[in-house]
């Protein structure tokens, strides 16, 4: 088998004038900012989910003491699930798109509808 006619598996890194896509991608300013990015909601992501832990308990609550549900807090779990929804989505690569407060609006109560 000659240079010429490399096998099936191997694979090319690159032209040698593109220089090598990791080393690209480790020097690349957006790709650091997006771990910055990616840490802040992860944090603004566990400190929605302790909301959602409360406004849960006082949901249950609500219905036991009262036998009805309460509108605000559906609405309110609403938005944080939504909320929630959009960072995953951020963190998991599936959009570009920075969720509150950095990119888009915060979700309305009735985005899940």
């Amino acid at each position: 088998m000659s240079d010429d006619n490399p096998p099936a598996d191997h694979v090319v890194s690159g032209d040698s004038d593109s220089g090598i896509p990791i080393e690209e991608n480790i020097k690349s300013r957006s790709t650091w900012l997006r771990l910055l990015f990616m840490v802040v909601f992860c944090v603004v992501a566990s400190a929605t989910t302790a909301v959602l832990s409360v406004v849960v308990v006082l949901g249950f609550f609500w219905v036991l003491f009262t036998g009805e549900k309460n509108s605000q807090l559906q609405q309110a779990g609403q938005v944080i699930a939504a909320y929630l929804y959009e960072i995953i989505r951020y963190l998991t690569f599936n959009t570009e798109d920075k969720p509150f407060p950095f990119g888009n609006a915060l979700p309305s109560a009735d985005a899940g509808d």
